[in-house]
């Protein structure tokens, strides 16, 4: 990894595209009043070192299909290494899986999960959560309802 730290017009960019991913280089420059040629080697630059992993559509699912979210807080059994990495690997391999943040606190892990419904979150946690060895406890936050969903940082 280099050791790249963005500038003030980087951060701008950064924001720009995280409010709207599918902005053109040209929107982009006209906003910072900066050539295309600056912002597409500064994009160029930001995605290489690593400050933009990916731009995606963010979409409205339930307009396409319901989906019941929940928030699995996981203890593992042993806090080894070896437990730690098994879990964590074990995650990237599961498309239910939205997102995984290894915690302070009670509890290790904490995973987002969208799945059609009830009865196949049940399936999910017995048949590919409760077997893995190194789990002990789950704890089950099932999500009521939206109030706020920002995908972009303050930077």
């Amino acid at each position: 990894m280099s050791n790249y730290l963005p500038d003030e017009i980087d951060l701008l960019i950064m924001n720009l595209l995280q409010k709207d991913g599918l902005m053109t280089y040209k929107e982009i420059s006209g906003h910072l009043k900066k050539s295309m040629t600056n912002v597409v080697d500064r994009i160029k630059n930001l995605k290489k070192t690593g400050y933009i992993r990916k731009t995606v559509a963010q979409l409205e699912i339930n307009k396409l299909k319901s989906l019941l979210v929940a928030f699995p807080h996981i203890q593992l059994k042993d806090h080894s290494g070896e437990s730690i990495n098994a879990f964590q690997q074990e995650m990237q391999n599961l498309p239910e899986v939205m997102e995984c943040y290894h915690l302070t606190g009670n509890f290790d892990f904490m995973i987002k999960i969208a799945i059609p419904d009830m009865f196949s979150y049940n399936e999910f946690l017995r048949n590919k959560i409760s077997p893995l060895p190194y789990v002990g406890a789950i704890q089950s936050f099932i999500v009521l309802s939206e109030l706020k969903y920002e995908t972009a940082y303050k930077l």
